[in-house]
């Protein structure tokens, strides 16, 4: 007969701490590169002095950034990463072959590290994060962690 108090404290909490690393693990590893919906854009003072409320009519997510002249006639892939992200590397390939292969698609990469405004005003909680804009600049659909190639031309043809 098995007992639990025969069993030493130690690998109950190891078994504990696996099973929930395998939950996690399970759970990231179904929804990372995954796009889905969108997100409140904050509103955005303009250089012009106009504030630029979410409410109003979208606003384009580059609007007053360094990037704003250089949206794709179709979609822009714009991808927030970091220096030392493993994922963001594997996502600017992807990225940068799918907007070889689509006409009128550019692919953006901004240094989140380096632009904190832009990833705070966009809502951008970790790297590699990937926004599919349209051909205005307004937020399409948004995918944390790195997608398939797959999965960005499924969110490409939303924008059309």
């Amino acid at each position: 007969m098995f007992v639990v108090a025969d069993v030493p404290p130690g690998l109950i909490v190891l078994l504990v701490a696996l099973a929930a690393a395998l939950v996690f693990g399970g759970y990231r590893a179904v929804t990372d590169g995954r796009f889905r919906g969108t997100h409140r854009v904050r509103d955005v003072e303009l250089e012009s002095g106009v504030v630029a409320l979410a409410e109003d009519e979208p606003t384009s997510v580059l609007a007053d950034t360094e990037w704003s002249g250089q949206l794709g006639e179709r979609a822009t892939l714009l991808q927030f990463s970091s220096a030392f992200c493993a994922p963001c590397r594997a996502t600017r390939r992807i990225l940068s072959e799918v907007a070889e292969v689509v006409p009128g698609v550019t692919h953006i990469e901004v240094d989140a590290e380096h632009h904190l405004d832009l990833v705070r005003r966009v809502g951008v909680m970790r790297t590699p994060t990937t926004l599919v804009l349209d051909k205005n600049g307004v937020e399409v659909t948004r995918a944390a962690g790195a997608p398939r190639k797959e999965q960005v031309l499924q969110a490409l043809a939303q924008t059309e």
